[in-house]
This record gives C-alpha cells, structure tokens and sequence, in this order.
C-alpha cells in the first residue's frame, strides 16, 4: 500500500508538514513489518497518531508526574517494565511513535531493530527509528490480528494498558479508513 502524506496526515491527524516528513518511514515501517491491509494500516496510523499527540512527540513528556514516578525501581510499575536501576524510568521513557517504554522493551527493541538503545535510548526520537520502533512493536505484539478482525479497543489495550484517549483513537481510525477508501 502507498502511503502518501495526504494519507498519513489524515490518519495520525498530523500537520501536512510532520506527515510529509514522517511518510517514508512508516511506508518502511508498514513495509518491512507487513502492516498492509487497509484496516491494519488505518488501525496503526491511529494509534501512532495518537501516542505521539499527531506526529509531534516522538519522547514522553516527563515531570516526572505521579504516575511517572512509579516508573523507579523499587515500584511494581518499575518492575513490570524491568526497570531495575535508579534512573531508569526517565532513562527508559516512552519514545518512538508507539512510545516504547522500559528497560526490558528498549532491550528487545534493540535486538529487534539492531539499535544500541540501552546507551542510546535518544535514538528512538529519530523520526526513522520512531516510526520503526512502532512497527517493530506493532509486529511482536501481533497487532495486526486485532487490526484486521476489527478489533480496536483491545488493540488499544495492548498499547496503552487501558483504553486512554479511545475516544480521540477511534475518531483517528475513522479518518485513517476514510483516506484509504475503507467503510466506516
């Protein structure tokens, strides 16, 4: 599937200027990780869309917040993502389009993406490697089952743990499915 700019720009609901700037690495992306019928991709432009706020952040905004916070080590949160050392949390951040968060999932991303992200976790922030990342993610996670059984508040769930933002996810999916000719 071609994805133009129009495209993109119209399923992660970005400015035509991120999307342009964005679209041959989620062609890469969709490519390389076999994200290819039409739901699959509609489902994936919305939810990049959505984590990365329209293709703006490809990095967590930090406070840390409260909810960050429990990122450190010793919290279960912290444990959950393998986070084991003081500092991990902000370390190990959401980053990529699909905000890949946590000691342990930087570690399989960097085997995954052949990147050394545990001294270079910033490389995620790179337009390329964030719209890989997500891919990569989106793959091991096995997504596009979900994707293509129209299946998107678990995919959601898969995610983001819950179903944060579903609302702005759907109305995403519903744009993304309308650039790509899909019925509602």
């Amino acid at each position: 599937m071609n994805l133009t700019p129009q495209i993109i720009a119209a399923g992660c609901g970005a400015a035509p200027s991120r999307a342009a700037l964005f679209a041959p690495f989620m062609q890469l992306a969709c490519d390389h990780y076999q994200i290819s019928t039409p739901l699959d991709v509609a489902a994936f432009l919305a939810q990049t869309g959505h984590e990365s706020q329209r293709l703006l952040y490809t990095r967590e905004l930090w406070g840390p917040t409260p909810a960050q916070r429990t990122y450190e080590p010793p919290s279960q949160k912290a444990s959950d993502l393998g986070n084991t050392q003081v500092g991990d949390g902000e370390r190990f951040c959401g980053r990529g389009l699909i905000q890949v968060t946590g000691r342990r999932n930087y570690t399989l991303a960097a085997v995954g993406l052949d990147l050394d992200l545990l001294n270079h976790p910033e490389l995620l922030e790179q337009p390329e490697h964030a719209a890989m990342s997500a891919g990569w993610f989106w793959f091991n996670n096995k997504l596009s089952a979900l994707a293509n059984a129209g299946d998107f508040v678990t995919l959601t769930r898969r995610i983001n743990g819950g179903t944060t933002g579903l609302a702005d996810r759907n109305a995403l999916y519903d744009a993304a499915k309308k650039a790509l000719g899909v019925g509602a």
